[in-house]
């Protein structure tokens, strides 16, 4: 039995869009460690004999903290063998995944780090928006909508006055102090795209324009987990056409 860790970025919930080599690593795991975001599909690529335990954290429902986390992984490493860590999106995209690379090596276990496909291309992708477009966007920004003090990030300041497109991850309890730094910027008829539950079959959207997406998300029932895309590549979306159309009709 040797001990391991891998780190494994499970994509953005998609049960197809995991790599080839996390898959991999599922299969040879004597523990799973996984995460809220982290497609339950996954843990079917796992021996039966491997331990799979939940240690995800969930606004409202506390969990295991990241510390216990990282202890959980050492000991169980060193107990049992692989231990694989299935994280949701890229582990190293706000998913606190080099803390626990961290731990386990500072405790001299071995690691493996297996990239996922991020939800902040991907998710917007499944909604027909390019993060990029030539002519359009020539850059990207993804910030954390709540940071360690439960503040807007500054950066969030300066991307609301940039031509990039934004994304923001973790951000929906922020979204009307969100909509109200845009609209300070003169930004609120930016459209704008809230996306939950990306690219699974429970996906649901709302496009619009800055001003006007609070409303719409409650409207529609946009909950969590769910990422904001605003900039000009939004209008690019067939969802955001369409709107565009039923708006027009309506105003005739």
């Amino acid at each position: 039995m040797e001990a391991k860790l891998t780190l494994v970025g499970a994509g953005p919930g998609d049960s197809e869009l995991i790599t080839l080599k996390g898959m991999r690593a599922l299969q040879t795991a004597d523990v799973v460690l996984y995460d809220e975001l982290a497609n339950a599909a996954f843990l079917d690529f796992a021996p039966a004999h491997a331990l799979k335990m939940y240690v995800g954290k969930k606004m409202g429902n506390p969990s295991f903290s990241q510390d216990e986390i990282n202890g959980l992984i050492v000991r169980l490493a060193r107990k049992r063998g692989h231990v694989v860590r299935l994280k949701g999106g890229d582990p190293f995209v706000f998913g606190r995944g080099h803390e626990e690379i961290e731990y386990a090596q500072d405790h001299d276990i071995p690691c493996v780090i297996v990239p996922g496909i991020s939800s902040s291309i991907s998710v917007p992708a499944s909604l027909g928006v390019p993060v990029t477009r030539r002519g359009v966007s020539e850059s990207f920004w993804v910030i954390t909508g709540t940071t360690q003090n439960g503040e807007l990030s500054d950066d969030l300041r300066l991307a609301a006055q940039s031509r990039a497109t934004v994304i923001v991850l973790m951000g929906l309890n922020k979204l009307e102090e969100i909509c109200a730094l845009y609209k300070h910027f003169g930004r609120g008829h930016l459209p704008m795209a809230v996306i939950q539950n990306g690219t699974r079959p429970d996906e649901k959207s709302v496009v619009g324009q800055v001003w006007e997406m609070p409303r719409l998300v409650r409207e529609n029932g946009i909950g969590t987990p769910a990422i904001m895309v605003m900039g000009e590549v939004v209008a690019l979306s067939p969802a955001y056409a369409l709107e565009y159309l039923q708006n027009m009709q309506m105003a005739f």
